[in-house]
């Protein structure tokens, strides 16, 4: 992890009234965005460094100031200069949904309703200004499982069949995302905050929002990758979603199919991760994303991605734990 402050940030600080306060580096997440707290007389602040070329603040800026104004719980931007890739803002400090659960772990049920609420009041409103999720958009991030995971395990497939399964597999849920709602596409235990008590959740990484289908976030939260959903919970919080939303009988079959394109690109940005990025602790998620994965695919709306896996993935290879890292190709 990168500890150095960006050298430009004092002269960025000063003007936004903080050049007095202490830097704190924050550990890194599996992007290039650095964070460091701020601690001085206006109390506390979270400084972002998204330098470009590699990273951009202005979609993070442009999405915070939507959900803001409609209500939502982002940060507050204190100053930004996206030139140089920094953006002052509010800090919500240390109690993340991740952490309070592993310490009050009684209190899980409560702390998912929670997140679930916030979800509903997130679609209730009008999609924001954002991009809509095409059937382009989720055939590209599918197809990562078979440029990285594929090749990391010596596999190589046939990509026109994966693409015509997935095709098969999402065409049915396009019509029922339009207009759709905003989807933070990342809104899992890692990054809501819990802001003043458990039912407020301060939202984080929403910097790559679209306009898609209600069930892609929940998804994000009840599959999560990095943290234990007990499969129990998951189904009590998709029926209570389901009846406080008015949700239709189609909408499991969408919960299934978007989770199966969903775990299957965790897994080959994972793999991605470790071969291009030099991040191999992402490989130890895989084996939990590996076993949600194959059961979205028991879903009978996922048949044709569930036939393409049987066709060309072998069957050793699709036991979650002979997907840890030290059984990859070089």
């Amino acid at each position: 992890m990168d500890l150095t402050i960006p050298a430009s940030a004092p002269a960025f600080l000063a003007a936004a009234g903080w050049g007095s306060a202490a830097i704190e580096p924050l550990p890194g997440d599996a992007s290039n965005r650095r964070y460091f707290r701020l601690r001085g007389d206006k109390g506390t602040a979270m400084l972002m460094h998204a330098p470009p070329p590699g990273e951009d603040p202005e979609p993070f800026i442009r999405a915070a100031r939507w959900l803001d104004s409609n209500g939502m719980r982002a940060p507050l931007i204190h100053a930004e200069d996206a030139g140089q890739g920094f953006v002052l803002l509010e800090d919500f400090g240390e109690v993340r949904m991740r952490e309070y659960l592993d310490a009050w772990p009684q209190d899980e049920s409560e702390v998912y309703r929670h997140a679930v609420d916030a979800l509903l009041q997130l679609h209730r409103l009008p999609p924001g200004p954002f991009t809509q999720y095409s059937l382009a958009e989720y055939q590209r991030e599918a197809k990562l499982f078979i440029d990285w995971f594929c090749p990391a395990r010596g596999l190589y497939v046939d990509g026109k069949s994966w693409a015509e399964a997935w095709d098969k597999a999402l065409g049915p849920l396009l019509s029922r995302q339009r207009p759709g709602v905003t989807v933070l596409r990342d809104y899992h235990a890692e990054n809501i905050m819990l802001v003043g008590g458990l039912e407020k959740q301060g939202l984080l990484d929403f910097q790559d929002a679209l306009v898609g289908h209600r069930a892609y976030d929940l998804v994000s939260l009840l599959q999560d990758a990095r943290r234990e959903v007990d499969p129990a919970l998951e189904a009590a919080m998709l029926d209570y979603y389901v009846a406080q939303s008015g949700a239709d009988a189609s909408f499991a079959a969408d919960y299934a199919r978007l989770g199966a394109q969903r775990n299957a690109k965790i897994v080959g940005i994972f793999v991605r991760l470790w071969k291009r990025d030099g991040k191999p602790r992402y490989l130890d998620y895989i084996p939990r994303v590996w076993a949600l994965l194959e059961r979205d695919l028991a879903h009978p709306a996922l048949a044709a991605v569930a036939h393409w896996f049987d066709a060309h993935i072998p069957a050793d290879l699709r036991d979650p734990a002979a997907t840890l890292g030290g059984q990859f190709a070089a």
